[in-house]
């Protein structure tokens, strides 16, 4: 039996690893205490190592539901895994132990008998894990033949009135008691270790090298296992600190000076580490790094290298610091580790580096220190990259598990949002209350289990003032803070202000007095669920302004400005390019923009536009370009605006006005004119792919008359109403759509379903419907609005065709996978009463599939025709580069036919926002 020592777990683990087939066996022994107040009747422990099985565990389906594809598409020697051979007790009785349904990485262990309050029980656990790619979670095993190990072993889960059982999922917050652990560790001799535990001894036998660790209270400490020495050692204030995060080409003593810096900063305001070791890596710091500019390459970052290597080093070391001593639920309270983490480290900067710049050196350029971007210091990224995600109402709660966050809060934002939200407070108070609180909560809780509410309880305690809206109005929900001026009443000698809260909560609002840009008068108002009246002298004020230092995270601060002695509350700014939102200035951007079809050619212009990075609700653009092909003036212009909204399901409502000019053909133009209302949905959680859209526009069209071509309505208006489905990820994807238009001469509806499923096998198959039927048609003279098999005539001008009219040559041979989705070019080519068409594919190899199309095509007067086409697609980037090679069809054999260039289609996306969206469709 393990000895006890103190605190309320004990690990005895003896583990030898065979680094040829990357595998440990294990023999474990824990020794559990219940320190509750209830019964237990079974002990749950943590098995992530498991989590790697297969394709089927919820880290698996994490992967897919980001768009991650190495996990699914790795060999299975790849993956990593745990067998267990034994659970038994301390007289070597098995214990009956199972794993959860959807759990394959928590083991259930059934006690004999109730474990009592106080009372203990040994676990004897003996097994191996397969320890999986790095290629992963960056932790695993390398090319070569390195280990960086985490949750490599099994540890117990946490009891607090009910067990707390997590996944892993990919976010690394396995949550499990401290506890006193020794680790017995065989390897070959050629093996370096590096851990934050202490290395009590290393003896050499025979063909293997035993090192003996051991640490108290400790929380899944890492251990690294390389052939090199890859990690750097410096005994800093008392500590000895094992790094390998990239050092920017520093000498040695400045890393030790800075990592000097860092510590005693870090002990200054929380209080001194406890053990002797930190273990600080490259793996931890690049699943959590510090976004910006400095993840640009090497040669042209804008920032110093000592800068780039301390607020690194001061990112990680301070996670280190915190997540080994004060022990939270990283899962439901990690807002807590992330509003002390980001304001220390925006008090760090501020204290070393105060005139850092948020976009470094790259402030001083010409041309660049021109923009508003250029102004601002390093610490306004944080409220910044929380407002883009309050701007798309996006947002989370900061009490949200970190399972169920996006992808971008989880990584970004609602860190900064906690940071911030502290700065805010500090600044409501005015006094250091948060910076005491912080330190006196480290300190009471130093090594013992903890919650947000200790954190919570210790703020109150410490504030002069009210700050119950923080955690009501600020942590626990997604509301939003925006204020503005109501109205403003001039005497002689004072302002009468009052101030409305355009949203439902409570928090504080600072009010300026500004003389010629610069702060005369401040002042904090509270109680602002109701319209507050204030009155504040008038003297040397000529302008006043709410959270004009933007302290506050406010989602709009346009209209915090108001005039006292001008005619606008603030001036005009016209700036070229988009640039940061300047809230004292209405802004005007210009850009030039490009853009090219085969008949205007490369066309040039500007772009006016009020739409700064951050997304906005009002918008407008106009983009006139003059077409060097067609030697005219095209473009388009647009209005919109969009109120998102916080209902169960309706996520947004847009409407707007829109209209092109553009060529359709040599010498000849269309103009499209479209008013729309559409409605968007999405669900409340927000990880859900799921997303519905019902979209109502009118489509009004003028264009020349062809000659060429001919129809009885050159011009022509069709009302249309479309609802679209998607729910999509890596494994399984199905989106479709309703399409109903109403024009003069016509009437259609529409349904279109696409499905793909990626199997365990890595077989993919997908698989498309398309059926759609005029209710009336009196065009029947010509095919302009009729079905198309293979290149719609997209006569609502919605696809973007480089030329649109070719019937030969490149151009032709583009198509756009809609309505029919075939790629030969059959007759009948237009149906216009009706046609259904069904399309197939699956992969051969990797990006090579094998199509098939089959269809029904209906005209009026005639029995309908049955078509089908097939041949092998070559997808580089499914829906943004493929190209489609015909082999037999209705036709024949194509592929042995003449010309059969001509008869190879291909699917070519410039768009630039459309290709972002295959960047950034894992973030959001």
């Amino acid at each position: 039996m393990v000895s006890r020592v103190n605190g309320q777990i004990d690990m005895d683990i003896i583990a030898v690893l065979n680094d040829s087939t990357r595998i440990f066996n294990i023999q474990q022994e824990i020794l559990y205490e219940n320190t509750s107040d209830q019964a237990l009747n079974e002990i749950y422990l943590n098995d992530w190592a498991n989590s790697f099985k297969d394709k089927s565990t919820p880290l698996a389906k994490r992967f897919a539901e980001d768009y991650l594809r190495r996990f699914h598409f790795a060999r299975e020697d790849e993956r990593g895994s745990t067998k267990i051979y034994s659970i038994t007790n301390e007289y070597i009785q098995p214990f009956t132990w199972e794993r959860p349904d959807g759990a394959p990485d928590i083991i259930k262990v059934n006690l004999e008998k109730p474990l009592y309050p106080g009372e203990k029980v040994e676990i004897n656990l003996l097994y191996s894990v397969k320890i999986p790619s790095e290629k992963f979670t960056r932790f695993g095993f390398d090319d070569q033949g390195n280990f960086k190990l985490k949750y490599w072993y099994i540890t117990p889960a946490v009891f607090d009135k009910e067990w707390k059982l997590y996944s892993d999922r990919n976010i690394g917050d396995q949550y499990t008691p401290p506890a006193n652990i020794k680790i017995r560790l065989s390897t070959k001799p050629y093996l370096y270790v590096a851990s934050s535990l202490n290395i009590e001894k290393v003896v050499t036998e025979n063909i293997y090298k035993t090192t003996f660790l051991s640490g108290k209270n400790r929380i899944n400490p890492q251990l690294y296992l390389t052939r090199s020495s890859r990690f750097e050692s410096m005994e800093v204030n008392q500590t000895e600190v094992l790094t390998n995060l990239e050092d920017d080409g520093l000498m040695m003593g400045m890393k030790g000076i800075i990592l000097n810096r860092i510590l005693k900063f870090l002990e200054l305001r929380l209080g001194p580490y406890p053990h002797k070791a930190m273990l600080v890596t490259k793996e931890d710091y690049l699943n959590n790094p510090v976004y910006g500019l400095n993840q640009l390459p090497q040669f042209i970052r804008p920032f110093p290298d000592g800068f780039q290597y301390d607020i690194k080093q001061f990112k990680a070391v301070t996670d280190h610091y915190l997540k080994n001593t004060l022990f939270l639920n990283p899962r439901e309270e990690q807002w807590v580790y992330d509003a002390i983490h980001i304001s220390l480290m925006m008090d760090y900067v501020d204290l070393h580096y105060p005139d850092m710049k948020l976009l470094g050196s790259f402030s001083e350029f010409i041309g660049i220190r021109w923009f508003h971007a250029a102004d601002l210091e390093f610490n306004d990224q944080y409220p910044l990259l929380y407002m883009h995600m309050a701007r798309m109402n996006l947002d989370q709660p900061l009490t949200t598990s970190q399972d169920s966050l996006v992808k971008f809060n989880k990584n970004i934002a609602n860190a900064y949002k906690a940071g911030t939200g502290l700065k805010y407070v500090e600044d409501f108070l005015g006094d250091d209350a948060v910076e005491a609180s912080i330190r006196e909560f480290y300190l009471e809780n130093l090594l013992e289990p903890t919650n947000s509410n200790a954190f919570k309880e210790k703020l109150q305690n410490n504030a002069g003032k009210d700050i119950s809206w923080f955690f009501d109005d600020y942590v626990a929900t997604r509301g939003k803070i925006d204020f503005k001026f109501k109205r403003v009443k001039k005497t002689r000698d004072s302002l009468e202000v009052t101030i409305k809260n355009k949203k439902d909560n409570n928090m504080p609002v600072s009010l300026y007095g500004l003389n010629d840009g610069e702060i005369v008068y401040k002042t904090w108002i509270e109680n602002t669920a109701e319209n507050q009246q204030v009155t504040i002298p008038r003297e040397g004020i000529d302008r006043l302004a709410l959270n004009h230092e933007g302290v506050i995270p406010e989602f709009n601060r346009r209209d915090n400005y108001k005039g006292i002695n001008t005619l606008l509350n603030k001036p005009v700014q016209f700036r070229l390019l988009q640039d940061i939102e300047d809230p004292r200035y209405y802004q005007v951007f210009f850009m030039p923009e490009v853009s090219f079809n085969l008949y205007d050619g490369i066309a040039i212009g500007p772009k006016i536009y009020n739409k700064p990075f951050l997304t906005r609700n009002f918008d407008f653009r106009i983009s006139p370009k003059f077409g060097f092909g067609s030697q005219t003036i095209v473009g388009s212009a647009s209005i919109s605006n969009t109120h998102y909204l916080d209902d169960d399901n309706l996520f947004a409502l847009r409407y707007g006005i829109g209209g092109v000019r553009f060529s359709y053909g040599y010498n000849l133009f269309y103009e499209k004119f479209t008013p729309y209302l559409g409605f968007f949905f999405r669900n409340n959680y927000l990880r859900d792919n799921e997303r519905q859209s019902l979209i109502l526009r009118n489509v009004n069209v003028q264009r020349d008359y062809d000659l060429l071509n001919p129809v009885d309505q050159p011009n022509y208006n069709v009302f249309n109403v479309s609802y679209n489905y998607s729910d999509t990820n890596l494994v399984d994807y199905i989106a479709g759509g309703i399409d109903y238009e109403l024009a003069k001469n016509f009437s259609k509806l529409a349904l279109d379903v696409e499905y793909r499923k990626l199997f365990k096998n890595n077989r993919q198959i997908n698989l498309r419907l398309f059926a759609g039927t005029f209710l009336y048609n009196d065009e029947t003279d010509n095919d302009f609005f009729s079905f198309a098999l293979d290149r719609p005539t997209d006569y609502l001008f919605d696809y973007n065709y480089y030329g649109r009219s070719q019937s030969s040559g490149l151009f032709s041979q583009q198509i756009i996978m809609a309505e029919g989705g075939f790629k030969s070019q059959l007759e009948p080519q237009y149906a216009n009463q009706w046609m259904t068409t069904f399309n197939a594919s699956t992969n051969i190899w990797k990006w090579i599939f094998a199509y098939g199309d089959i269809g029904l095509v209906k005209n009026r007067g005639v029995n309908p025709s049955f078509v089908y086409d097939s041949g092998v697609r070559v997808s580089l980037v499914q829906d943004y580069f493929e190209v489609f090679l015909p082999v037999y069809s209705n036709l024949g054999w194509e592929i042995a036919q003449d010309r059969y260039d001509q008869k190879i289609r291909f699917i070519v996306t410039l768009d630039l926002n459309t290709l972002l969206k295959l960047f950034t469709r894992e973030w959001y």
